[in-house]
């Protein structure tokens, strides 16, 4: 047998699947890493070289051969397809679906991997008149035989001009025989001047010089750094220098941020600093424009890629640095299909490059922490703000002593007209969106509930409508309780009653409103942010949107208006996501010359957790969750992962999770613990019950061991067949 060719073909199947070369193919002229067209059942279909084998599994007389080769080079260069393949087995995914993600829709649908150029000419019949006459009526076709016959060829532009609706006609003249289109590759804008102009800068603090040293001396060899920087510390200002020095080295930096939000103000500043392209890659992102990015990411034009969570994958001609701001945002993991983290793999590929990773954060996840604490990253303190700004100061405010209008005590209300009349804007944040999140029947106790989920749908007052913030269900507000005919009301508070309160409150005071209904359309969220910025916006309210790394100079009143959401959370992560919450939306207060303050309603003030951020701040609430999760045995101290079914009735979830149990029971051998099944804590959500199995290791190694050779049996189950189940290594959340 010729070499086989094993081949990642996008399909939801654990496995690669083998093919002989296309016909007339020398197998040693194909690299992993070139995409190919495949038979795939009745389909013609993308797929990707993983490897070449010497052999299969399968008879020769089984095997297809690959219809043709798409790449004279690979789109996947081998230290990503490596780590792409490693990712496939560490996260227990498809590999084709893995290396999918990694792919532009463009490259996936077959594209030109390499930009191209398209001219179009007439046919050598079309010349030599050996074709039928058009007919003279044709006017549009005979004036575009005319308009090629005086030239050798035209490209996109000249036609263009010519005409705006050349292109029918031209598809028609084709169509025919009279007309056919060459392509060529363009040729590749040479490398970024790595003498580039650089803007303006200011001058770094002594912290941050001993920073940026630190990473430059980390040159050429893999280190991972831990930039713990307080709110305002000019943590970005470390990433621009370090960068400097990649660029003047004629490589590249890997920028990853957690929000699509937070890309237009870095890209801002990073191209007021460099004099050269940069490419920018997230999901909003039109398909041509994201294929432009991964281009001249790949070609190396590009000195600096910017992106969100997929960027990680993004090709890097000469890599040089990763960086990883907001580390501990919780965007970084995917939840659903490939649920990676990216931040730990910009961890892994920087250490198969061999290059430095910074991770940059105010509020470090506890596993980034750990890693410190064990030697495996170095941190990088910038204790103190840059400008010489002062810290805010954090002040409880007790519910049960104070009252309230809509949600908002009296001492905080006198605060804000106390700030907006020192000329100060002051930021709300209350992360529920929607004017109220229950709409209640006084009368009979009647509270509106989603019929697809357990729970509750929130009332969205200036729709007049009724969502489900979990699975999109709407419905009109009712007139009156559907059980007794009385008049409903909404309760409790979501940032469009907030909205409405603040608008009463103080009158005639410019106000916005942040959240994802707020800044639908697109441009919406930077406009709001601009005007916010600028100044002529005195009151701002919002949902998380508002925490992550937005500088706001003349905020100088931050407002929580409800910090007893994570308190009490059934997930062992909810009181470090409420502790970096907090944190993070307090640092945007007193960011400038003036002070900052912040308060925090809440109706346990005496709460452990709050009080260690009041009086110890972020460092202080770390160490005691340090010590409380290693005591415990749970991440960072061990390792977990989660299988979880759903189907349209409560027992076939839980009858494979059994079952599943016992495969996984025989083969533990007592180094895997097995928790549950169990009902998820909301049970039914979008019109299926689900349930979870939870599997927990001390180490890495017995529970990855056991994945490989339980997950196969698992596949084989007949009770699979009757549920949708999913396998989430290294979980953020137990939903």
């Amino acid at each position: 047998m010729s070499a086989v060719l094993a081949i990642a073909v996008d399909a939801p199947l654990r496995r690669l699947f083998d093919y002989r070369p296309p016909l007339h193919t020398d197998p040693a002229t194909l690299q992993p890493g070139v995409r190919l067209w495949v038979p795939f059942g009745r389909r013609r279909v993308v797929g990707v070289l993983a490897a070449l084998r010497a052999e299969s599994e399968l008879p020769e007389s089984r095997l297809k051969p690959a219809h043709a080769v798409i790449d004279a080079t690979p789109v996947l260069d081998p230290a990503l397809l490596d780590l792409l393949l490693w990712s496939a087995d560490y996260y227990r995914h498809p590999p084709g679906e893995v290396i999918a993600a990694a792919l532009p829709a463009a490259l996936r649908s077959g594209a030109a991997a390499n930009a191209t150029t398209e001219r179009w000419t007439l046919t050598a019949a079309a010349r030599t008149g050996t074709l039928p006459p058009l007919s003279s009526r044709a006017t549009r076709l005979n004036e575009l035989v005319d308009f090629l016959r005086e030239r050798d060829a035209a490209d996109e532009a000249e036609l263009l001009a010519r005409s705006p609706r050349w292109r029918d006609p031209m598809r028609e003249l084709e169509k025919r025989g009279w007309a056919t289109r060459l392509r060529a590759e363009t040729a590749r804008t040479p490398a970024f001047d790595r003498d580039a102009r650089i803007g303006p800068r200011p001058d770094p603090t002594p912290d941050q010089e001993r920073a940026i040293a630190a990473i430059a001396a980390a040159s050429g060899r893999h280190a991972s750094f831990l930039l713990h920087g307080v709110t305002g510390s000019g943590k970005t200002e470390v990433y621009l220098r370090a960068i400097e020095d990649v660029v003047r080295r004629g490589e590249q930096a890997l920028v990853l941020v957690p929000e699509i939000s937070l890309t237009p103000q870095l890209v801002a500043r990073f191209e007021a600093r460099f004099d050269a392209p940069l490419a920018v890659m997230h999901s909003s992102l039109p398909d041509t424009e994201r294929l432009q990015a991964w281009r001249s990411a790949r070609d190396g034009t590009a000195p600096v890629v910017i992106g969100t969570r997929s960027a990680v994958f993004a090709p890097l001609a000469r890599a040089g640095l990763i960086v990883v701001d907001e580390e501990h945002d919780a965007s970084y993991k995917q939840q659903e299909g490939f649920r990676y983290s990216a931040r730990d793999l910009a961890l892994a590929r920087a250490q198969r490059l061999g290059i430095p990773v910074v991770l940059g954060s105010a509020t470090p996840s506890l596993e980034s922490l750990e890693r410190v604490g064990s030697g495996r990253s170095t941190r990088l303190g910038l204790p103190v703000r840059a400008a010489g700004a002062r810290p805010p100061t954090l002040r409880l405010v007790d519910l049960r002593r104070h009252a309230g209008t809509h949600g908002i005590a009296t001492p905080v209300v006198l605060a804000i007209g106390r700030h907006l009349e020192q000329g100060g804007q002051v930021l709300l944040y209350l992360n529920r969106r929607g004017y109220a999140p229950s709409l209640f029947c006084p009368s009979c106790g009647w509270v509106a509930p989603c019929p697809r989920c357990d729970a509750r749908l929130t009332v969205h007052q200036r729709e007049h409508r009724l969502h489900c913030h979990h699975c999109g269900t709407e419905q009109r507000v009712p007139e009156t309780c559907p059980d007794c005919g009385q008049p409903a009301k909404p309760v409790g508070q979501g940032t469009e009653r907030i909205e409405e309160t603040l608008a009463q409150l103080f009158p005639g005071v410019p106000l916005a409103r942040i959240d994802r209904d707020a800044v639908r359309r697109r441009g919406a969220l930077e406009s709001a942010l601009d005007r916010v910025t600028r100044g002529e916006v005195r009151l701002l309210v919002g949902t998380q949107m508002l925490t992550k790394g937005h500088h706001f100079p003349d905020v100088t009143l931050v407002v929580v208006l409800n910090a007893d959401q994570g308190l009490f959370g059934t997930d062992f992560r909810a009181s470090e996501r409420l502790a970096q919450t907090i944190v993070q939306v307090a640092g945007r207060a007193g960011r400038a010359e003036r002070p900052g303050e912040v308060l925090i309603q809440t109706e346990y003030p005496e709460h452990p957790l709050l009080a260690q951020l009041v009086e110890g701040g972020y460092d202080a609430y770390a160490e005691a969750a340090l010590a409380e999760r290693r005591q415990a045995e749970w991440p960072p101290f061990a390792r977990i992962a989660v299988l979880r079914a759903e189907a349209a009735r409560r027992e076939p979830p839980m009858a494979f999770l059994d079952r599943a149990r016992e495969l996984a029971a025989a083969q533990a051998g007592g180094e895997v613990e097995l928790l549950g099944p169990a009902a998820a804590p909301m049970e039914r959500r979008a019109g299926h019950y689900r349930a979870q199995l939870l599997l927990h290791a001390r180490s890495h190694g017995p529970l990855q061991r056991l994945l490989s050779r339980w997950l196969p049996e698992v596949e084989a189950m007949p009770e699979a067949r009757r549920v949708r189940w999913s396998i989430d290594v290294d979980p953020l959340e137990l939903f």
